[in-house]
């Protein structure tokens, strides 16, 4: 198309990027390369319009004597997909999904597309992707016999304050996928479910968030929609996490995942004051300090008093019931936010993923006294609950 000419397109003075400039290199421009020709100030433009992927730019190992996804940095973006096994499904039904799944994951996470991937450029920036497989009750029976189940493995113990929803619970197989792109995420999860579709189904998929950028607030855990922040307690040492000498060999050195959508009120919460916000929490929404004073890490006085002799960290507050009693009560808080609204309807909340070798010893004396009395509860409701044992190593053959 031939554009008459104008004093925009005709002058040559001043830093201005120049109309046909524009159409010209919008024109040489493929794929990524931009062709020889293109003026200084259209090679500015195609630069401002493109982020160069900087972080994490060496691959996570796949294949390591521990699961990717676990410990270590905690990308912005997450997909948790449950699914469910045919009902035909067999012991050589799951190792195939198994063996599909070691091949698919080793190469998205080393930058290279899986075998059947009809987009391979998708698979090139691997933007700190971690897959982590997880199993649950079904499989353990088919491939190891039921004598070989762990007792924890399955749905937690009843708590009142749960309204629990079979669209968001239970599975016999999990995909956690972690990356900071949710592009790349989005595309993990395509290929790994298309992948096996004639042996399993998708029974849920809970897609997170948190926040990606350096806010310079430097806080040890994340903000949530409430503006709590959120996951500040967590092990130094990594003995809570990973299951020792106890139970079948299989299971040495791996760990299991708690996943409970928990439902917010933000309406509900954004009415109340924020003192009463504050005393819910036992923090400060400020900084995540405790109410009783110092930095998001301290340990709150929850035997200060104020000046009626009332305890400073109220007695409900959910710092004081989510704090450990013993030593074992110790596991790793990996949590995301969801926001699934549409117009007129806020749904939004907490996407809860703990990993500890033993849910019932470790997770659920705590989750048990947040049952019972957490202010918290006003606003919050537990949706969905599943429990995976995540294997040491991912191997098929060994499994």
């Amino acid at each position: 198309m031939n554009l008459p000419p104008t004093a925009a397109t005709t002058s040559h003075s001043g830093p201005a990027v120049q109309r046909r400039t524009i159409l010209t290199c919008t024109a040489a421009v493929t794929g990524a390369t931009v062709i020889a020709g293109c003026s200084h100030a259209g090679a500015a433009l195609a630069q401002s319009t493109t982020r160069k992927i900087t972080a994490n730019s060496h691959p996570n190992p796949f294949r390591a004597s521990r699961q990717p996804g676990i410990q270590g940095q905690v990308q912005p973006f997450a997909a948790f997909v449950a699914l469910d096994l045919v009902p035909r499904a067999r012991d050589r039904d799951i190792r195939r999904i198994l063996r599909v799944w070691s091949d698919d994951i080793d190469r998205l996470m080393n930058g290279r597309s899986p075998l059947t991937d009809p987009e391979p450029e998708m698979a090139r920036h691997t933007a700190g992707l971690t897959v982590t497989v997880g199993v649950g009750r079904r499989v353990v029976d088919l491939v190891r016999g039921r004598a070989e189940i762990p007792s924890w493995l399955g749905p937690l113990p009843a708590y009142p304050i749960d309204k629990l929803q079979p669209e968001w619970s239970g599975g016999d197989l999990l995909l956690q996928i972690c990356a900071d792109s949710p592009t790349t995420v989005a595309h993990a999860l395509r290929r790994l479910t298309v992948g096996v579709a004639d042996l399993a189904t998708i029974r849920w998929v809970q897609r997170g968030f948190r926040e990606p950028l350096a806010t310079g607030e430097n806080l040890v855990g994340m903000r949530n929609l409430f503006g709590q922040v959120d996951g500040t307690i967590n092990p130094v040492d990594d003995a809570p996490i990973f299951i020792a000498d106890q139970g079948p060999e299989w299971l040495r050195d791996g760990s299991t995942v708690v996943i409970r959508r928990i439902r917010m009120d933000l309406d509900a919460w954004e009415r109340v004051d924020r003192g009463s916000r504050e005393n819910a929490l036992g923090r400060r929404l400020t900084d995540g300090a405790p109410v009783t004073g110092g930095v998001e890490t301290d340990t709150p006085d929850f035997d200060a008093t104020n000046q009626l002799g009332f305890h400073i960290v109220d007695d409900a507050a959910h710092v004081r019931r989510a704090r450990a009693t013993n030593p074992i009560e110790r596991f790793l808080r990996r949590p995301y936010s969801y926001d699934d609204g549409t117009a007129g309807h806020t749904e939004a909340g907490l996407i809860f993923v703990s990993y500890q070798a033993d849910p019932l010893t470790q997770y659920h004396p705590v989750q048990q006294r947040l049952a019972e009395k957490d202010l918290m509860n006003i606003w919050t409701t537990p949706i969905g609950s599943s429990v995976f044992v995540n294997r040491h190593e991912f191997d098929a053959a060994v499994f």
